[in-house]
């Protein structure tokens, strides 16, 4: 995985079920990894079992949704020579403000 979170940046994003409480669109995007068409945004981190929870998109936004998604899953996967990537110019903010997730939201 290119720029790989360090553990300092994985302690910063908030334990699951902290943000249960906030309507998914208003939840707060921490990270973004992509690679090709496919695009994970991070809401929520589990540090013992390296699960993230946010939302994934692979390149269909009628199956775009949220869910868990392994750090490890990520780290390891390749297509041909390129692997997954974290966006270093990403800037928190609402979901509702991440084009990707409100057309594949429909908000």
């Amino acid at each position: 995985m290119w720029n790989k979170p360090t553990e300092k940046q994985l302690n910063k994003i908030p334990a699951f079920y902290s943000t249960e409480n906030i309507p998914l669109k208003e939840k707060v995007i921490l990270m973004h990894f992509f690679i090709g068409g496919c695009d994970w945004y991070v809401v929520e981190y589990n540090p013992e079992e390296q699960l993230f929870f946010g939302f994934a998109n692979l390149g269909d936004d009628e199956m775009a949704e949220w869910g868990y998604f392994s750090l490890k899953e990520l780290s390891e996967l390749k297509v041909e020579f390129l692997e997954v990537d974290r966006d270093l110019h990403f800037t928190p903010c609402k979901a509702s403000e991440v084009e990707e997730i409100s057309l594949a939201q429909c908000w």
